[in-house]
């Protein structure tokens, strides 16, 4: 019998899974789906040939975060840079570029060009003490103070009303408010400042890679490390009761807190099932997956060379339609983040053809398709869109929630991310994975560092896991460990 039972198969689950295997741990990882990934999964779309992500597309934490640079994933995986990192149209076929070269983009936005490299070139110069901040629990002392008020006091000019003082242009604001709409939250705040300067600094380091055949690659190579190491993983089995899981010493839970409360029962104390009956979760996502008949006719040129494109014009139109949804509304000119993978693996569709990933933010449990409302904000941008578009699939913010349980109304970073929602994710506490109950953790994204293709989660519960129970270290990660 395993002495390790994992639920969930998403890249946390499996980065929890590698690290028990690794210990000499009997491991077994129990999957609903009848495919492995959560999201990392990579399936055809509309047409056999068309490969698309399911959920994630772009991996800016997949050179940087710990757990990942330990298992040495850039040498399992082909990942592979654009030659821009992300950019951001304009109006007038003008665009705002993000390159690897701090210099080289800064260069691209004219009078502006000082004042971003004075914001972004100390993150990028901290970027080891910037990551200590952000992939570990916040409730800690950072490792790196300097890093860590650099980062804090740039969020704050950025997460506030004075986030244009510094900028004359609307190309540099318009870059930045790109990458902090990631967080699906309202503009300015210190949550989606701190985000986006952080996924900056990330273009500028290590880049904006896009895994080859793929974001499943990446939960291939964790599945292949835990099978080496004599882990078993079991996929389209559904685990309703932690009593299944018996004898196993330790289960770790790849879910969101309703997951946890529907195994639990009413083994969980009354303090810690009402903070997780009351854990909030954030708005969601509508993604719609193109097939086109050849490449995104950007206005702006250098677009067709960005891996991801953040369309949703100047800073104050983004913010516009970000405040919108954040206030239970449907943009009708919505912020559309674009992933054109097929520019660097062109094996996602056959010769000639392009897919195009491209998602908005809506309400939380939206069943509203805003297909017509993505295709006219690119259009915008690239005129000639719709006459490349050969056919699209929508999946509404209700779909994501049906596709995967952790996205609680098409929220997929598993909780809302707020000031509060990172540092009681889902509960206060220093050791938020550990759960009142011997040897079951957390480590879904409703856990520190929180959302994003990291494993930080898996592998934060895996070593409390492992110390806790086990009286063992996390083991060596890398390939030849």
């Amino acid at each position: 019998m395993a002495e390790v039972a994992v639920v969930g198969s998403g890249p946390n689950g499996l980065a929890a899974a590698v690290v028990m295997a690794r210990a000499g741990l009997a491991v077994r990882v129990y999957e609903a789906a009848e495919t492995i990934g959560g999201g990392t999964r990579t399936a055809e779309l509309l047409e056999p040939g068309h490969v698309y992500d399911v959920c994630s597309a772009v991996h800016p934490m997949a050179l940087a975060s710990r757990f990942f640079r330990e298992f040495e994933l850039e040498r399992r995986v082909e990942l592979r840079l654009p030659e821009v990192q992300y950019g951001t149209p304009l109006d007038g076929g003008r665009a705002a570029l993000a390159y690897r070269s701090l210099e080289q983009t800064a260069s691209g936005l004219g009078a502006d060009g000082d004042a971003f490299t004075r914001l972004m070139g100390p993150l990028v110069e901290h970027l080891g003490g910037v990551l200590d901040v952000t992939q570990n629990q916040l409730l800690r002392m950072p490792a790196n103070p300097v890093a860590a008020l650099r980062l804090g006091i740039a969020a704050l000019e950025q997460g506030s009303p004075w986030w244009n003082r510094r900028f004359a242009g609307d190309a540099a604001p318009a870059l930045l408010t790109g990458v902090a709409a990631h967080a699906v939250a309202p503009l300015p705040s210190l949550t989606a400042a701190a985000a986006g300067l952080l996924l900056g600094a990330l273009a500028h380091a290590g880049g904006w890679p896009i895994p080859v055949g793929g974001s499943a690659a990446i939960a291939d190579a964790m599945a292949r490390d835990i099978e080496a190491h004599g882990g078993v993983i079991e996929t389209g089995v559904r685990i309703d009761s932690l009593e299944e899981l018996s004898p196993a010493k330790a289960i770790l839970l790849d879910v969101a807190p309703p997951g946890l409360l529907r195994m639990a029962g009413t083994a969980l104390p009354g303090g810690y099932r009402r903070a997780l009956e009351t854990f909030r979760f954030g708005n969601g996502a509508c993604k719609v997956d193109f097939i086109l008949s050849g490449p995104v006719p950007w206005a702006a040129r250098g677009l067709a060379g960005a891996g991801t494109v953040h369309v949703g014009g100047t800073r104050v139109d983004m913010a516009e339609a970000e405040n919108l949804v954040a206030a239970g509304r449907h943009p009708g000119k919505p912020y559309v983040l674009v992933a054109q993978p097929s520019i660097v693996d062109a094996g996602r569709a056959p010769a000639g053809r392009h897919i195009l990933w491209t998602y908005c933010h809506v309400p939380k449990g939206s069943t509203v398709d805003m297909a017509e409302a993505v295709m006219s904000r690119i259009e915008e941008f690239a005129p000639g869109f719709r006459d490349v578009v050969i056919g699209w699939k929508t999946t509404t913010a209700a779909g994501l929630a049906e596709y995967n349980a952790n996205y609680v109304g098409g929220d997929f970073s598993a909780g809302l991310m707020d000031i509060r929602g990172l540092v009681q994710r889902p509960v206060l506490s220093p050791v938020p994975w550990r759960t009142p109950l011997r040897g079951v953790y957390l480590c879904s994204s409703s856990t520190p560092p929180g959302p994003g293709v990291t494993g930080m989660p898996g592998y934060h519960a895996a070593k409390h896991a492992l110390k806790d129970i086990f009286g063992l270290q996390v083991p060596g990660l890398g390939m030849r460990a």
